[in-house]
């Protein structure tokens, strides 16, 4: 699931509207797609979906009733032969720039230094009384003798060490030198002198006497490993790194991680290569690989971020409905004080690493990314999770990118259409391509743009439900558009003995509905299956129905439009063993 992972719906306007001006604003320098639904807004070079995954930082753009028409987004390839040639050379260019980072080990964190401490045998130094050798009263800040700092006479200054002369040496002939003579006096003097100012000197720093000071440094480089240490020395290896259990080389599917990283950097290959260490470094500082075995103990997230069926091109389908925190019980137990929006914080990131490992496939022509869905309905826009949202996106935005393949919004509140309106210049057509708006009376039929509604969840304008003992997403949903105040009459074929099963449901409701069995035979009867009646916003979203067939013939299905408006109708049978 990746990428990229994102939460939160959105602010008041004006916030929204500062947001994506610096969303667009970064956007437009590189391009970088993040997945979860959690904030993110960082001065890094990052394309605007990421910004704007499950936790929705920034407000998104929107029509309230209409779909903004753009250029749909075309998914590169991550095949090698299908790159350019620019592309290839870049490819090749970081494969070995990250062979020779493996080798120097620069993927890992760098060590910690822990700040210098003091030795513990250094003492500041100490001022002596030269007549008795004691020391001298010193006062410190805080002890109890301040006071008499302020009144006290000023200290009485060293007195000077009494200097010692040196008899001058004799002349020196230059043919030879005379033996040195015996130390006079003065020399000795002056020797126990210097002893003992040596004496009331402290060592700075602690450091050695000169005396057992170690070779030089430029000693210890003279000095080369004698070649039978180098025969014996160890040989150092290649750190081995994996980033969603694939290695960065040496592996079919390392082209497609690389690939991710470099289309995020527009093929710049140091900055690609930036990003790649970085990630790596935060993974491993963050405990991914722990945090995949971590119960971080939130089930009912379950409802609130969940996958679900495929897109029309395969790429698995990840649903965001915020609208589910207006529960103030679970509002507060996932983000009440720090440390529980932490936790939430490695939910998510936890989520979005087990998706990626159990749904995506990064072999050359396989699906490496998804589609988000993110229903902004009753979605909570000021609270406590702002500040984790935030971390969260910035987190997946660097983390996760090119993870996105498209991004739905529905159930967008009008507001959106003016923000959208103000913030499109920001935005480039590869951002917005990617991006799709949806008001209430059009989210399920944008949806079914690019979700087959055997796929889409009976919550959002489809017919999938989990753990369905009729149907699957083998059988594929027909829809028809019923035009205003007219009549539709489905035919299902029935050719022998069985149990047939249907269900159908219309966008909007306020139809006619009727249901009956027409036997083949020219003496048979026609069987009432469902009186004719009107169906309506109240009821159940799928009607479905079973007949037991006797005999060859079909069941017919009336529906009638009763508005002035087209309607959408959906419906798929199946033939069961009568058994």
């Amino acid at each position: 699931m990746t990428e990229e992972t994102q939460p939160m719906a959105t602010e008041a306007e004006p916030t929204a509207t500062e947001e994506l001006k610096k969303a667009g604003a970064e956007e437009k320098k590189t391009e970088t797609d993040e997945v979860a639904p959690l904030g993110t807004a960082e001065p890094k070079k990052v394309e605007t979906e990421e910004k704007k995954t499950e936790a929705e930082e920034v407000a998104p753009p929107a029509a309230a009733t209409t779909v903004p028409q753009s250029a749909s987004f075309k998914e590169e390839s991550n095949v090698v032969a299908d790159l350019v040639d620019r592309q290839k050379k870049a490819l090749d260019e970081l494969k070995q720039l990250v062979q020779a980072a493996l080798a120097n080990n620069e993927f890992s964190p760098p060590p910690r230094v822990p700040a210098p401490a003091a030795p513990a045998d250094v003492q500041p130094p100490v001022e002596t009384d030269e007549k008795e050798g004691k020391p001298a009263e010193v006062v410190t800040a805080g002890s109890a003798d301040e006071p008499k700092t302020l009144s006290e006479e000023p200290p009485k200054l060293p007195e000077p060490t009494p200097e010692v002369v040196e008899e001058p040496a004799a002349p020196v002939k230059e043919e030879a030198l005379p033996p040195p003579p015996p130390a006079s006096a003065g020399d000795e003097d002056g020797a126990k002198a210097v002893e003992a100012i040596e004496e009331t000197v402290v060592p700075v720093s602690g450091l050695p006497p000169a005396a057992e000071e170690g070779p030089s440094v430029g000693e210890e480089a003279a000095k080369e490993p004698s070649a039978e240490a180098l025969a014996t020395a160890p040989v150092a290896h290649p750190e081995e790194v994996f980033i969603w259990g694939v290695p960065l080389v040496g592996d079919e599917k390392s082209d497609t991680v690389l690939l991710k990283f470099l289309r995020a950097r527009d093929f710049k290959v140091k900055d690609a290569l930036a990003m790649l260490k970085d990630a790596v470094i935060w993974r491993k500082q963050f405990g991914i690989e722990a945090l995949l075995e971590e119960d971080l103990g939130l089930p009912e997230l379950d409802k609130v971020v969940y996958t679900h069926g495929v897109d029309k091109e395969r790429h698995p389908v990840c649903y965001n409905i915020y609208g589910e925190f207006h529960n103030k019980q679970l509002y507060e137990k996932v983000f009440g004080d720090a440390e529980k929006r932490q936790r939430f914080l490695k939910w998510r990131i936890q989520y979005l690493e087990k998706g990626i490992r159990e749904r995506l496939d990064f072999t050359p022509g396989g699906i490496s990314s998804m589609v988000q869905v993110t229903d902004l309905k009753n979605s909570p826009r000021l609270g406590k999770h702002r500040q984790v949202t935030k971390q969260a996106v910035t987190l997946l935005q660097d983390n996760y990118p090119e993870f996105i393949a498209k991004k739905v919004f529905i159930n967008v509140p009008w507001w959106y259409l003016a923000v959208s309106r103000m913030m499109s210049p920001f935005f480039t057509q590869r951002t917005t391509s990617k991006f799709v708006f949806a008001g209430p009376s059009k989210s399920a039929e944008t949806l079914f743009k690019y979700i087959a509604p055997e796929q889409v969840p009976v919550a959002f304008g489809g017919l999938s439900r989990d753990n369905d003992p009729d149907f699957t997403s083998a059988e594929a949903v027909v829809d028809v558009t019923i035009g205003p105040s007219s009549k539709e009459s489905i035919e299902i074929p029935a050719t022998e003995t069985c149990l047939l099963v249907w269900e159908l449901r219309v966008l909007g409701w306020e139809v006619g509905y009727g249901a009956e069995f027409r036997p083949n035979a020219e003496n048979g009867y026609t069987v009432i299956v469902q009186k004719t009646r009107k169906l309506v916003a109240d009821d159940e979203p799928v009607i479905r129905s079973s007949f037991k067939i006797s005999e060859p013939g079909q069941v017919i299905l009336d529906i009638g439009n009763l508005t002035s408006k087209k309607k959408k109708l959906l419906y798929r049978y199946r033939v069961k063993s009568s058994t």
